[in-house]
């Protein structure tokens, strides 16, 4: 029953992907011609530069979340957490999400170093922080920005991105807040679900007394996140499109923020509709916001496909390593 559900699942957001493209060629009034025109003709020198920005990011991304790790005690060698992450990385592009490839890398690594509970904290806080310095990357970008925009709608989406992360810290990091969240699950069946979150708050609650290691994490992450802007900005050098940056530090934001929920299959369709929705309000045709939005998909499927290589590759080493020791003493 639960690998139906799984797959029906599966199945029933392959086909919102499906929808949300015929959204895009018939309701947005792409034309598919001038589509693939665009991308065909683009700069492959700008689109080598793009690939690098993703890879980069990318780099950065490990870099945090082997800083979480070893935060907890959990000192693995970088071979072994390139490893989980490329999974991650991989599966994403799979799965509803992004938030898929942490579920794979969560279970990947929890069940070589037998510390689940520490893995999860540093995977969720990896991309809770990821969120945040989204969040700061758009209000920055919106304040300075505003005068280009006068949208209320990008205001309205903003905000509440906003709002729905600094609430989510404010739980988790304020023992008072959490404990009244935590009496309202009183549900027989929410029995498992209360004991993992107390367990997550735990453990989370460990990074407040350690604030160096957060702001240097949330540091981190601001850098990363204009990762995506700069990717989409240079993506529009390659297809001829000179627009002020500020735009892209505002949309991508928002954008990044709407293709985590898991409506369709690593955001395929969602990203080029919400793409074409923003970029076209500043002047841009429907056919270059969607391109530079596909060339982008096709960067981050590249980056995925290598990282599949090398989670499989590594298959049959993980298999017969020995597990990581609870007290996680592995060298460097």
């Amino acid at each position: 029953m639960k690998i139906f559900k799984q797959v029906l699942g599966m199945v029933l957001r392959l086909a919102a992907s499906v929808v949300l493209l015929i959204l895009l060629f018939k309701f947005q009034k792409v034309d598919v011609g001038r589509l693939i025109e665009n991308i065909r003709l683009a700069d492959r020198g700008f689109l080598i530069a793009a690939f690098l920005v993703n890879l980069a990011a990318y780099s950065l991304c490990l870099w945090r979340w082997r800083m979480l790790l070893k935060a907890l005690d959990i000192h693995l060698p970088l071979k072994r957490i390139i490893i989980s992450f490329s999974g991650g990385i991989f599966f994403s592009s799979l799965l509803p999400s992004t938030i898929g490839g942490d579920v794979v890398r969560t279970v990947d690594l929890a069940a070589h170093t037998k510390r689940a509970k520490e893995v999860l904290t540093t995977v969720f806080l990896d991309r809770l922080s990821g969120c945040v310095g989204m969040a700061i990357v758009a209000i920055a970008a919106l304040i300075f920005g505003w005068r280009f925009i006068h949208d209320r709608s990008v205001l309205f989406t903003v905000a509440a991105i906003t709002a729905i992360m600094f609430f989510v810290l404010f739980v988790l990091f304020n023992n008072f807040l959490f404990s009244k969240i935590n009496k309202f699950l009183h549900s027989p069946n929410a029995g498992r679900f209360r004991k993992a979150l107390k367990g997550l708050h735990e453990e989370i609650y460990y990074f407040k007394r350690n604030k160096k290691i957060m702001f240097k994490n949330l540091f981190l992450s601001v850098f990363i996140q204009l990762g995506g802007p700069l990717s989409f900005y240079v993506t529009a050098l390659s297809l001829g499109q000179k627009i002020n940056p500020i735009y892209f530090l505002i949309f991508l934001p928002i954008i990044g923020a709407i293709t985590l929920l898991p409506i369709s299959i690593g955001g395929l369709g969602l990203r080029e509709n919400i793409t074409v929705f923003f970029f076209t309000k500043i002047g841009m045709s429907a056919e270059l916001a969607a391109a530079m939005s596909f060339i982008n998909s096709i960067i981050i499927l590249i980056l995925a496909a290598i990282g599949g290589v090398i989670y499989v590759l590594t298959l049959h080493h993980r298999r017969i390593q020995p597990a990581q020791t609870p007290a996680g003493s592995a060298g460097n």
